[in-house]
């Protein structure tokens, strides 16, 4: 059965969890998000919450090259392995909250991208166990600068591209009980539909991203992959509304300026 989490904080300060149900009600649970969760009776109006990031990861690993589509029109190789990067724990922002233009100069872009939540610690995992470590999925969007990733043609600055503060939008749920393979990507720019393209077109699958990563870095509950994007992807312009959607998780609204 599908669940919505999602994290929130109260007038007085208060950080809580729960899920989302029927007329955008919270309930509220209490303990670990990620383990035997206990209700706690309470409910609240979801408009009346701050909501924050779906979980407090401790790294956010982004995908590079691992859509059919995107890489066909790049004329980029099948890469052997998961091509992959981190975004800085300054940049993670809640949905609904401003992505902000850096100081420097160049063009910003989106890019709308689903999020693996990892929810048991992982490992060295195999492809066959990689599910079992997966806590749910949620909407994302890899802000980047693309001017800066070759301005030095010694050192592709993949981190700092995607490292600015504000440049890791995520929510506004988890969800749980999905078939990755089933879900579509759809991004809006002011409304207009910029991207919209089947996670089913990934080279990597989730099962072997997981499996994979876990080889190299061990993987913690609440930790983010970010899946990578495909073709769409575009330049922000001040007071720019962008919208990443997938059925099943919601939509990820944030404003750019």
């Amino acid at each position: 059965m599908s669940k919505k989490w999602l994290r929130f904080e109260l007038d007085d300060g208060r950080v809580g969890f729960g899920t989302l149900g029927d007329g955008d009600v919270v309930h509220e649970h209490a303990g670990n998000m990620f383990d035997q969760p206990a209700p706690t009776g309470l409910r609240y109006d979801l408009a009346r919450l701050k909501l924050l990031t779906p979980t407090q990861p401790t790294k956010v690993i982004a995908m590079w090259n691992n859509f059919h589509a995107l890489a066909a029109k790049l004329n980029l190789a099948d890469p052997p392995e998961p091509l992959y990067l981190m975004k800085a724990p300054n940049s993670w922002l809640p949905a609904g909250q401003t992505i902000r233009r850096p100081r420097c100069e160049g063009k910003v872009v989106f890019e709308g991208e689903l999020g693996i939540v990892i929810g048991k610690t992982a490992s060295g995992v195999t492809v066959e166990d990689a599910l079992d470590h997966v806590f749910g999925y949620t909407c994302a969007n890899d802000v980047t600068v693309a001017d800066i990733l070759n301005r030095d043609a010694s050192f592709t600055q993949w981190d700092r591209a995607k490292g600015f503060d504000t440049f890791c939008p995520m929510g506004p749920v988890v969800a749980t009980g999905l078939d990755p393979a089933s879900l579509t990507v759809t991004t809006t720019l002011n409304g207009e539909l910029r991207q919209n393209y089947p996670i089913s077109d990934m080279r990597f699958s989730v099962q072997r991203l997981v499996s994979l990563i876990s080889q190299d870095l061990t993987l913690y509950p609440g930790d983010v992959i970010l899946c990578g994007t495909s073709v769409g992807v575009g330049s922000m312009i001040p007071d720019s509304l962008v919208e990443v959607a997938i059925e099943g998780i919601g939509r990820l609204s944030n404003r750019f300026v």
